[in-house]
């Protein structure tokens, strides 16, 4: 099974919607049984709260659902549990890399990394902004999650 960790800095808005978005396209491929998302803050300022409700709406209007999500930080052990750590900006990645210093750098990427076609790094922080934010990074989001299982595709075992 692989597992793929997305982290941004509170985990409510860009990285819980990254969650869902792999989530939902891995099951609509029936690949549920063998990728696994999840996410988390390298901060502790909303855990426990569920998705920003501006995330949970632009999410819910292309069919993800952000509801049952729950904000939590990153932990030592994610490390020894995930295959892939996605980090959301170049600050969260930085901030992972203090976490990890000898970890493997491949498995410590941005989420960028999987849709070059952007031309992004990062992923913008839309809480302090309005709805047309959300949606922008729903587009990346989907964008790079799209990138990211065709790379993912080739390491998976042969379907039976």
């Amino acid at each position: 099974m692989l597992r793929v960790l997305f982290v941004c800095m509170g985990n409510i808005c860009r990285s819980p919607t990254a969650e869902g978005v792999l989530t939902r396209m891995v099951a609509d491929r029936g690949l549920a049984h063998v990728i696994v998302a999840d996410s988390a803050g390298t901060h502790a300022y909303h855990v426990g709260e569920p998705p920003d409700p501006r995330a949970r709406q632009a999410a819910s209007r292309r069919g993800v659902d952000l509801s049952p999500l729950r904000a939590r930080q990153v932990t030592v052990e994610d490390w020894q549990h995930f295959n892939l750590i996605l980090a959301m900006d170049r600050d969260n990645l930085r901030q992972l890399q203090c976490l990890w210093p000898q970890g493997d750098p491949t498995r410590l990427r941005l989420l960028l990394d999987f849709a070059p076609h952007l031309g992004e790094q990062d992923v913008p922080d839309p809480y302090y902004g309005g709805a047309t934010g959300f949606e922008r990074v729903l587009d990346m989001i989907e964008a790079a999650a799209e990138g990211l299982l065709e790379e993912l595709l080739p390491r998976l075992p042969p379907r039976r």
